[in-house]
């Protein structure tokens, strides 16, 4: 026997959620929601057949060869034969750190088996699509769950059944509480729908603020000409409390008509010299020594696609830009920001880390650990 013989085999396209601006109320939808917090991680199909294991991503890749641990810990605590959606992360001192995922991506095996053991990672369940023969995406996420309780009733340390509420109000006090722990938001989800593979099904309120950030250059885009240049993304940049300028994100949301008109609004800032260009504080991008000395910068290969483009075009890091971003992952903007409006007055130098909100922090192995109670 294989995954390939399973009720529901790979590849799968996971269930999505649809973005919505506040927690709905239980009976918004008929048959009623169910809520449970976001996890920021790596969106994970396992698909298991004894002893044969494939971790499917979102976009339909396998995950399997850089999560050795992940592997080993649905061995143990997962039925023989089933598949389960949910996410991957790894913990740090109590706190998610979607970083150490992106660093598993990596092509050397023993880099990825040397991170399994400094930061291993975890595995979060919160759905049930298949179990022995039976395929479960047709039944209603209520009896889904109740089957998925079952299969993990066995408390196991590395994987870890997800906190459910049908209550709208706890559901309100964990979009608050449990953003200390590194997670996004919550997620609700219809008690009668069944699982539909790439349908937005599900609902997701996620946390909504705004920044004053450094413009420090930007992309072109995958379409743009020299003879049509078009904007990708604008790079962006907050001052850390000693000065350093480090690249905390991007904004790239732009219609087709504001690509093109963002081009010749940003030549003035231009850098064309090349004693402007030496000054710059990201220069030709990053350098090895950039991570062990705490910068963060534009320009490293692309853990995802090796032969994407990262080049940029410099620009004198003056002009600044209010955008609306929903988490702040370490150092960085989780997620692509969106543009708000430009600040011309503001000073580049008074865009720093000080002005962001922090999170009220939360015991993580306790919302891991409540989920069974």
């Amino acid at each position: 026997m294989a995954v390939s013989d399973l009720a529901v085999p790979p590849p799968l396209s996971p269930m999505l959620a649809k973005s919505v601006t506040t927690v709905p109320a239980a009976d918004a939808v008929e048959g009623g929601l169910a809520y449970e917090p976001k996890w920021d991680g790596f969106r994970c199909i396992v698909f298991r057949d004894g002893d044969d294991v494939e971790l499917g991503s979102r976009n339909e890749r396998p995950l399997t060869r850089y999560f050795p641990e992940v592997v080993q810990a649905v061995r143990a605590a997962l039925p023989p034969r089933c598949v389960v959606d949910g996410e991957i992360i790894v913990a740090v001192d109590d706190r998610l750190e979607f970083e150490r995922l992106l660093d598993r991506i990596h092509p050397a095996d023993s880099r990825v088996r040397l991170l399994a053991e400094q930061t291993p990672a975890a595995y979060v369940a919160f759905d049930l699509l298949a179990f022995d023969d039976h395929d479960l995406t047709r039944r209603p996420f209520a009896e889904r769950r109740r089957l998925l309780e079952e299969a993990l009733r066995v408390p196991s340390p590395r994987v870890h059944l997800t906190p459910l509420t049908h209550d709208a109000d706890t559901a309100r006090e964990w979009f608050d509480a449990f953003e200390g722990a590194g997670l996004d938001g919550v997620v609700a989800k219809p008690l009668a729908a069944p699982y539909v593979s790439g349908g937005r099904t599900m609902l997701k309120v996620k946390h909504q603020r705004t920044a004053d950030v450094v413009v420090g250059g930007y992309r072109l885009h995958k379409t743009s000409t020299p003879q049509s240049p078009l904007l990708g993304s604008l790079l962006l940049g907050l001052h850390t409390s000693d000065g350093t300028l480090q690249h905390v994100g991007v904004c790239a949301s732009f219609s087709a008509a504001r690509r093109a008109e963002l081009v010749p609004e940003l030549e003035p800032w231009r850098v064309s010299t090349d004693e402007e260009r030496a000054a710059h504080p990201w220069r030709w991008g990053a350098e090895e020594t950039d991570a062990a000395e705490g910068r963060r910068r534009p320009g490293n290969t692309s853990r995802w696609n090796a032969g994407k483009d990262l080049s940029f075009v410099p620009l004198r890091p003056e002009r600044v830009l209010e955008v609306g971003y929903d988490h702040l992952q370490g150092d960085r903007f989780r997620h692509t920001t969106q543009f708000k409006r430009w600040r011309p007055d503001r000073t580049a130098a008074s865009c720093t880390y000080a002005q962001l909100q922090e999170a009220v922090s939360y015991d993580l192995q306790s919302l891991l650990g409540g989920a069974r109670q």
